[in-house]
């Protein structure tokens, strides 16, 4: 069947139209590698629904992306960090309400084709058509990731989505923004068929020539009765919405302010109707859009933009092949992270059984994604082939990048360096993923010392999204932009910080972490001081960490920075150690701070109860009332003031890593920025009194750093982009 292109007045549609009078809009902005809902693609698709509306012979669209791999990735946000007034903000998001509303209220059937991500405003576009089919491709997801950003869905999202899948249903994917997939998007309702990526175009087509005759309808799954009859009445939705709040407020702890807006947009919605849900969503979307959460994630939006980048891609070298050594749950998840993104690993320990173990947990993350209908299971087997085990050195010759992932001992990984060296290519580089260890003690005796560098993976490596690449004075400008290649195609948001003691983020957590020890020493609740550093805002508090980092890692991180910090400045307590010597070790033995299901095989195990018998270590079983103010402070001032000092001796090359370092690997409350978004925000003169305070009541340790003083002195931030 022959297509005619019709004329249009922009570059970013192109509009076909069959002899069936079956129009194709294919969405392809040429300036960007992936589509946007920004102000010329709104006037885009102003421009063809014109046509639409009025060319009576087209009986039905289809929207379909001219990418390759990607629909519509959401809203331009450099448009959206570019307004100056709520009215600004208003009158987009009304907008983006009028563009929905017109692809609903048109004559014809339109379906929306979707291969690749479909996110925030690309879903709520979706939502406007009579039917969406999907393919049921890995790399296809649907989602309103806009809680993310501090937002709410602005084009209609709070309102069509519960119309759709129902309250509970949209109420889940807008408050966790998490991603939606092929088979449980048609298992509720969010898509209506799914078909193999090659044959989209022309299912979709058929789809809409069949809706046009009448002789198909969306036939979609209907809710369980349960459901059903608790969505079915105000009353009966009144306690979903209460629900929602309660998980919701146990989640955040109140610190985000989005999520109960999102919630009282449905309410409203369902309650009072579309227009006055939609006026809600358009007021609260604005109000949101300027609170210093929204600013400080969207910050954080655009670092993350930075780090998923090589700056050094020319630099670079093929990377085809990644080398491992060291099979257990690191090396384990580095493999899994490398197979999963395209490249072939070969996976070393000491015996081929235990390599083959590394291998096996891999495959059983993977299988774990399969069962959710996150991965196919063609697709889970592919990835678990890539990794080949081994117990020899001689296949690392063919490797590009080999990452050692052996325990924190330096004579051992000095020695697996020399092994390694003795079959490596010329070009091929050697990563430690230490976290603590300096890179330049590691590479001492290496007969290659340029290629030597550190690549420092966070536990556990799958979810982690960081990855900090640590450079000594030798390391060659063509091994660091090799290791940082590795980190993106990885999928990792990467950092580079000069070497040095913990580098970056192992330096300040120990700070941080040994702040809670000092506390526990004085006397205070470790169960109390782990709330409120979760009511600030990290995901756990310090004790439950040591648990799941292992206690013994700890007191092994503990001497190393003893042996290069200022001692002098710095009280660091030896109670890790002492829990050491008495088997408390945390999750890896069921007994640290906390007691664990002995029988829970999960990397991430709940506490079942705080372990009292720590407190023998720690003066006794009588603890003192600490304030929340004052945990808060002590440890939040001492992680940030230890990030200043990283800045200004040269371990943090800017502010910008120094943030997403604190975020994406330690968990620094994401709404708060990072450290030096935070600084900027309270002002650092109003950091500098508090630091002072701090040092006048517990000691040299809280010493304000120079460069605090000096920017406190001045008047003048860290971040130079007006954004605080």
């Amino acid at each position: 069947m022959t297509a005619t292109t019709l004329d249009l007045d922009t570059d970013l549609l192109r509009l076909e139209v069959d002899d069936d009078g079956i129009a194709t809009v294919w969405i392809d902005d040429p300036s960007t590698s992936v589509n946007k809902i920004s102000e010329a693609m709104l006037e885009a698709f102003n421009d063809v629904l014109k046509r639409l509306e009025t060319d009576g012979s087209i009986r039905g669209a289809v929207f379909i992306s001219g990418k390759d791999d990607t629909f519509i990735v959401g809203a331009d946000i450099e448009m959206l960090r570019a307004f100056e007034s709520r009215e600004e903000a208003r009158s987009a998001s009304r907008l983006g309400h009028r563009m929905v509303a017109r692809v609903q209220n048109l004559s014809i059937p339109t379906v929306a084709a979707i291969h690749g991500p479909c996110m925030g405003g690309g879903t709520e576009f979706s939502l406007g058509c009579s039917y969406r089919i999907a393919t049921h491709d890995d790399a296809t997801k649907l989602a309103l990731p806009e809680v993310k950003l501090g937002l709410l869905p602005g084009s209609g999202g709070t309102q069509y989505l519960p119309r759709l899948v129902g309250v509970q249903q949209a109420l889940t994917m807008m408050l966790t923004g998490k991603n939606m997939y092929p088979q449980k998007a048609k298992r509720i309702g969010l898509v209506d068929a799914l078909i193999h990526p090659p044959g989209l175009h022309r299912a979709a087509t058929a789809a809409a020539r069949g809706l046009a005759r009448g002789e198909i309808s969306p036939q979609r799954d209907d809710q369980p009765l349960a459901n059903r009859l608790l969505e079915s009445n105000t009353v009966s939705r009144r306690i979903i919405y209460q629900q929602a709040a309660k998980r919701t407020a146990q989640r955040t702890r109140g610190n985000y302010p989005a999520p109960p807006k999102i919630i009282e947009c449905v309410k409203v919605g369902m309650e009072q109707g579309l227009e006055e849900g939609l006026d809600a969503e358009t007021r609260h979307f604005a109000d949101l859009m300027f609170t210093p959460e929204s600013r400080a994630l969207v910050s954080l939006f655009f670092a993350k933009q930075k780090g998923d980048k090589n700056p050094y891609h020319d630099a670079a070298h093929a990377i085809d092949t990644i080398g491992v050594l060291g099979a257990g749950l690191m090396g384990g998840g580095i493999a899994q992270v490398s197979a999963s993104n395209d490249l072939d690993v070969v996976l070393k320990d000491q015996s081929l059984a235990l390599a083959a173990g590394g291998k096996k947990h891999a495959w059983k993350a993977l299988n774990k994604k399969a069962s959710k209908g996150i991965l196919s299971e063609f697709e889970r087997d592919r990835i678990a082939e890539r990794i080949v085990p081994t117990e020899d050195y001689a296949p690392f010759h063919g490797c590009d990048v080999v990452i050692e992932a052996v325990p924190e001992n330096l004579d051992l990984k000095r020695a697996v360096l020399a092994e390694t060296e003795a079959v490596l290519r010329d070009d091929t580089v050697f990563a430690s993923n230490t976290s603590s260890i300096p890179i330049a003690d590691i590479a001492a005796e290496a007969e290659h010392p340029e290629r030597v560098l550190g690549m420092h993976y966070f536990s556990p490596v799958p979810q982690m999204p960081l990855l900090e690449i640590i450079v000594t004075e030798d390391t060659s400008d063509a091994a660091l932009a090799t290791a940082y290649e590795a980190g993106v195609r990885q999928g990792k948001t990467v950092i580079v910080v000069n070497d040095g003691p913990g580098f970056y983020t192992t330096r300040i957590l120990a700070i941080y972490m040994n702040e809670a020890l000092l506390l526990l020493e004085e006397g205070a609740d470790a169960e109390a001081i782990d709330e409120a550093m979760q009511d600030w805002g990290f995901p756990m508090g310090p004790f439950e960490l040591f648990d799941l980092v292992g206690i013994d890692v700890a007191a092994k991180i503990t001497e190393v920075m003893k042996q290069h910090l200022d001692m002098e400045r710095l009280d660091i307590s030896d109670s890790a150690a002492t829990l050491v010597e008495a088997d408390l070790l945390g999750q890896k033995t069921n007994r640290g701070f906390y007691v664990y299901d002995e029988d829970d095989p999960s990397d991430d195990k709940d506490p079942e109860a705080f372990n009292t018998q720590v407190y023998h270590y720690f003066g006794g079983t009588e603890r003192t009332k600490v304030p929340d103010y004052v945990v808060k402070e002590r440890l939040g001032m001492m992680m940030v003031n230890e990030s200043i000092r990283c800045l200004e001796e040269g371990i943090l090359n800017d502010p910008v890593d120094g943030d997403l370092g604190a975020v994406f690997g330690l968990g620094f409350p994401p709404f708060r920025g990072g450290p030096f978004r935070y600084v900027d925000r309270e002002g650092a003169a109003t950091t500098h009194t508090r630091l002072e305070r701090l040092t006048r009541q517990h000691g040299d340790r809280f010493t304000p750093a120079p460069l605090l003083a000096k920017h406190a002195e001045h008047g003048t931030p860290f971040h130079t982009d007006g954004d605080h």
